[in-house]
């Protein structure tokens, strides 16, 4: 199965996204995080730095889970298009 290229929206969608979970992060290291979350570092770290910018669904609720967040909050933040989400 061949898979349509994202977007430039969609890649700037799973870059707010691994921005969000870099800082709700915080200093906590990534394989504590990853390990509370059910998933490889290295996973995490391709969220994070937007080289996988559309996780699965299960992916993002177990890393909300692990930083504490609201799937209602991080959808609404991550799809905010042209805004500053550190302020919103």
């Amino acid at each position: 199965m061949v898979r349509t290229p994202l977007t430039p929206e969609e890649r700037e969608r799973g870059e707010r996204l691994g921005r969000l979970l870099r800082e709700a992060r915080g200093g906590r290291s990534m394989t504590e995080v990853a390990a509370h979350a059910g998933i490889s570092a290295e996973t995490l770290r391709k969220i994070e730095t937007g080289r996988a910018p559309t996780p699965a669904f299960f992916t993002v609720a177990a890393l909300a889970g692990a930083l504490g967040l609201s799937m209602d909050e991080l959808a609404h933040r991550c799809a905010l298009v042209g805004l500053d989400v550190t302020a919103a």
